[in-house]
């Protein structure tokens, strides 16, 4: 089963009209995104958009054997001119089955937002699964004995917890071709979009770009650690929820703990609460080194600064006589324990902690010794990680890959 991709973005496209963001703005020539609009083996179009039969021809294919048009989502605006020689466009009800003289079948498939879904499956048995923009399949449905999707098309960016299900429910595979539409300005064009598509385990591809779905090709490589490092304020807790938000069952291992009587405290630790995905267990402890070891899905832990300020309050580091006396050591033991189970790992792991190297030096010998500290962990946790991040007023550099 051929696809081809005759536009990649939102309804709006990209850049959208009028709009003067830098991620607009950036958005010229190959990097310019026409509605998302699919051409499946020339005989099925998945969504009418403006300019369908110019896009076609640039993509060096003709919309005159199309049998069947398709509808995924409302159209807000003027509608849509129907190109000549074209069927009228519709929509499958939920749960229908559509049977296309081309020989394929397009099962509708419920969305929890406005729209429709469809699983498309070729004369060759090849199976395609399009979501609309915005949307995420309505529950798990029951896949006993379905083997995955070859390839799933969907608004990886804007929904994914919609990736996060489909894994649960085995829809998606390790070895599933994920393709991001319905692109947005919300994420720059170039590395930053290629970057957030791989920590999804998906790909974005230009408009016109031709595919062949169950076609072998080596899916993004997700590293088994990443190390996220960033000041204050810098982005550092997003961009590490970014990695694993399109997974299920993701275990946060907050180190903070609770505070009693500071208010501003809970307000942080609340806002971060509603920022995680609902299907995300919180677990509060400093203990990682078991959970490390343990098996089970991938670890979030934020972050690694304040496990040390736990792991210097237990060695008495804080007071000179004592660090001097044996803190030291008590230390070091505890965090080389760390970083050895960061290396034996199996579980995905990804670890925030504070990059303070650059910032002020304080002013007592306790905030130099912790800042020292935290700087000899950072650097001995990158060491076993394959994927080190540093954020940087919300923009992420690359500094390990």
């Amino acid at each position: 089963m051929e696809l081809t991709l005759l536009g990649t973005g939102t309804p709006e496209g990209l850049p959208r009209p009028g709009c003067p963001c830098a991620t607009c703005a950036a958005s010229v020539g190959s990097r310019a995104r026409a509605a998302t609009a699919l051409l499946v083996d020339g005989a099925l179009l998945l969504d009418l958009t403006p300019g369908a039969v110019l896009a076609g021809a640039r993509a060096g294919h003709s919309l005159a054997g199309v049998r069947q048009v398709l509808l995924t989502h409302p159209h807000d605006g003027p509608a849509v001119e129907l190109p000549p020689g074209l069927p009228a466009a519709g929509r499958v009800p939920d749960g229908r089955e559509l049977a296309v003289i081309s020989g394929h079948r397009v099962r509708a498939v419920p969305m929890d937002a406005p729209g429709t879904g469809y699983e498309v499956t070729g004369p060759d048995g090849g199976r395609l699964l399009y979501l609309p923009p915005g949307g995420a399949p309505a529950g798990v449905a029951d896949r006993a004995g379905q083997r995955p999707y070859e390839m799933v098309v969907a608004d990886v960016l804007g929904r994914p917890e919609a990736l996060a299900r489909l894994r649960a429910s085995g829809a998606v595979g390790p070895t599933t071709d994920v393709i991001a539409v319905h692109l947005d300005h919300d994420t720059p064009p170039g590395p930053e979009l290629d970057r957030r598509c791989a920590a999804a385990g998906a790909r974005a591809v230009p408009d016109g770009t031709t595919v062949i779905v169950g076609e072998y090709r080596a899916v993004p490589d997700l590293p088994r650690r990443t190390l996220v490092l960033g000041g204050a304020r810098s982005g550092k807790s997003v961009e590490a929820e970014r990695r694993l938000e399109s997974f299920p069952e993701v275990v946060y291992v907050a180190t903070g703990g609770t505070r009693d009587g500071d208010s501003e405290w809970a307000q942080r630790v609340g806002l971060h609460r509603e920022r995680r995905p609902a299907s995300w267990r919180t677990v509060e402890t400093c203990e990682l080194v078991p959970l490390l070891a343990a098996d089970g899905p991938p670890l979030l832990v934020d972050c690694l600064a304040l496990w040390l300020t736990d792991a210097m309050d237990g060695a008495g580091a804080w007071d000179d006589a004592v660090w001097a006396n044996g803190g030291r050591r008590r230390l070091g033991e505890r965090t080389a324990e760390l970083v050895a189970a960061v290396r034996a790992t199996r579980r995905q792991v990804v670890l925030v902690s504070n990059e303070v190297g650059s910032g002020v030096v304080p002013a007592t010998a306790s905030g130099r010794r912790f800042r020292d500290e935290l700087g000899r962990l950072n650097a001995a946790v990158a060491g076993e990680c394959e994927h080190v991040l540093l954020v940087v007023a919300g923009l992420v550099n690359v500094l390990k890959d």
